[in-house]
């Protein structure tokens, strides 16, 4: 009896035995998983997308380098935050009393992202650089200006220009191309245009993994100075189109949506209306104008100009394919940039009197016709734009069907960015949208613009006859000290564009964000190029 007793007893302990063993594997296997998730979770990763590749980064040159990705690298001397000039890499200036020498005294707890210093002598080889290069950074105004670059020691740069410039500082606010690489990502001649070893830079974010036209990884720069990223990762897939973008979101593989023209306003009025995420427009940041090149023959008559200007419905045009969510726009800058509060009496639509313009003009259709003709020739026009911008898209259809009815055969082309960007400096288009820059470069980067031959503005009107007074004013405005003369100066030039009818304002520009109810801490940048993901947080 009591070996059998003694032989249950030690069945049961072993039955106990194995239950505990394999409850401690259960356990143990439920640990791991949690850590697995937990360890899922400690990892804060943002994914975006982008329509295009983020480049070779180099942050001396333009495209195909993305501002996205140069502004996350690389770093400034002086920041624009909510209107102000703030300290950035530069934590105090001083500017000589006649306006022409600014004095940085450069911070000295910054390291660049491989572990080097940064010094005032970096600051003057990153500048050299860029003037070595100088006439393809014209169209920022400080950089003709510059006549001598020094590192008077570590800490302190001297940046000394020919004459007195009011906006040097603004330019200096860019995202490009005034930023700073590190000495191991220059080339061994020190010449930036022919291109960059590696991207190294002292912003808070490092470019750790990158798959051209697929993806680029971001990470915390570890020697960051300032304060650092609250996210561990940032993730930039390539996205050429927009649906894809939409569906790519929805099905939760984007975390955020952000910038202009990424998605169209329908997609952005239907992920809004499902309530499941969180839908954000900043306010106005530029004006989408319309471009007309005097240098076409038929577009230097200024009567074919304004029956252009008044023969489309800007106020219908805008609300249908922004579906409200631009504003319809009467000035070429906002009227809450500096300088450009100016009274104008905005364009009426009215085909009628569009119709007698172009009669007077010498434009008359044919019996029969529906394009107007003059000795022997159409009036005919090609308005290019960005094909990857979809609101730019459906107002060049807009324009066209709208012209059409005054006899004017608008033919549209969209064009891949570069293509865009190089047409437009060689000033071979009839016309096309020109974007203002936004804070921090206006109104002085407008201005530049329109007094500098090879971007886009200046070329297109050579035809207007008032183009060297203009132009006379733009320089005056530039150099004065005296923030009345400027306010006049600006105001006349900014009023004699309008009445010419030579660049046409169409709409306020607002940046979108869409994105998931566990992205905190969102805030639009206050300059137009830099994106919010420095201090976004996540969930």
């Amino acid at each position: 009896m009591f070996a059998s007793k003694g032989k249950r007893l030690l069945q049961g302990l072993l039955v106990l035995l194995v239950i505990s063993m394999v409850a401690a594997g259960c356990s143990s296997n439920n640990t791991e998983k949690s850590a697995d998730a937990g360890g899922a979770q400690a990892t804060k990763t943002i994914t975006m997308a982008w329509p295009r590749d983020i480049g070779p980064m180099n942050p001396h040159l333009y495209n195909p380098s993305q501002l996205l990705a140069q502004s996350m690298i690389y770093e400034p001397l002086v920041s624009y935050q909510d209107g102000k000039l703030v300290p950035a890499l530069a934590e105090s200036w001083t500017l000589s009393p006649d306006g022409k020498v600014y004095t940085f005294k450069i911070r000295s707890n910054v390291k660049f992202s491989d572990g080097t210093a940064f010094t005032a002598q970096l600051v003057k080889k990153n500048m050299d650089a860029v003037l070595h290069n100088k006439k393809l950074h014209t169209w920022l105004g400080m950089i003709p200006l510059i006549e001598k670059t020094e590192a008077l020691d570590d800490t302190t740069f001297r940046l000394t220009l020919t004459e007195s410039y009011y906006p040097a500082l603004y330019d200096l606010a860019v995202v490009r191309p005034v930023r700073f690489l590190g000495e191991a990502g220059f080339p061994e001649d020190g010449d930036t245009s022919k291109g960059i070893r590696s991207p190294i830079g002292t912003g808070p974010w490092v470019l750790s993994e990158y798959k051209k036209d697929e993806a680029a990884t971001f990470t915390p720069n570890p020697y960051y100075w300032g304060d650092k990223p609250k996210v561990d990762k940032v993730v930039v897939k390539v996205i050429p189109d927009a649906e894809t973008r939409v569906l790519s979101f929805e099905k939760g593989d984007l975390d955020l949506i952000y910038g202009e023209g990424l998605i169209s306003y329908d997609a952005y009025k239907e992920l809004e209306s499902t309530g499941k995420y969180v839908t954000k427009l900043s306010e106005p940041i530029a004006t989408r104008n319309l471009v007309l090149n005097t240098m076409n023959a038929k577009l230097a008559d200024l009567k074919v100009r304004q029956a252009l200007s008044m023969g489309f419905n800007k106020e219908a045009m805008v609300e249908g394919v922004t579906l409200g969510l631009e504003e319809k726009a009467d000035n070429i800058l906002p009227p809450n940039l500096p300088y450009a509060n100016i009274k104008v009496s905005p364009v009426k639509y009215d085909v009628d009197q569009a119709n007698v313009l172009l009669d007077e003009a010498g434009w008359k259709l044919p019996s029969g016709g529906g394009v107007r003709e003059k000795d022997g020739q159409a009036l005919e026009l090609e308005l290019m734009y960005d094909k990857a911008d979809l609101t730019m898209k459906a107002m060049a259809e807009t324009l066209q069907a709208e012209w059409a009815g005054i006899g004017v055969n608008l033919k549209i082309t969209g064009v891949e960015l570069t293509v865009y960007i190089q047409r437009r400096k060689a000033n071979e288009f009839d016309m096309n949208f020109y974007s203002t820059f936004g804070a921090p470069y206006d109104p002085h980067s407008f201005m530049t613009a329109v007094l500098q031959p090879g971007y886009g503005v200046s070329d297109t009107l050579a035809a207007v006859p008032m183009k060297a007074e203009i132009d006379k004013k733009i320089k005056e405005g530039m150099a004065t000290t005296d923030d009345k003369s400027r306010t006049g100066l600006f105001g006349s030039v900014l009023t004699t564009l309008q009445e010419q009818s030579s660049i046409l304002p169409i709409s306020y520009i607002k940046q979108m964000a869409v994105y998931r109810d566990n992205v905190t801490e969102f805030k639009f940048p206050s300059n137009r190029d830099e994106y919010p993901l420095h201090g976004i947080e996540k969930k």
